[in-house]
């Protein structure tokens, strides 16, 4: 498993699996809001989104040898 998801694209996920998870545990959301948030998330943590892979896209930086 290559990561593909790189700082920016990182933290964006993670505020956005953040506040989908807050709005859903502060009942501003339906509990499903919160389940959703929980896919940026955990690709953000992870560093892998399967979607980029089957797209081809990859936002972390190329490593120079």
């Amino acid at each position: 498993m290559k990561h593909n998801v790189g700082g920016v694209d990182k933290i964006i996920r993670i505020i956005v699996g953040v506040a989908l998870i807050g709005a859903a545990v502060a009942g501003m959301a339906p509990w499903w809001v919160g389940v959703i948030g929980v896919v940026p998330l955990g690709t953000a943590l992870l560093g892998f989104c399967p979607a980029y892979t089957l797209l081809g896209v990859s936002t972390c930086p190329t490593d120079k040898q």
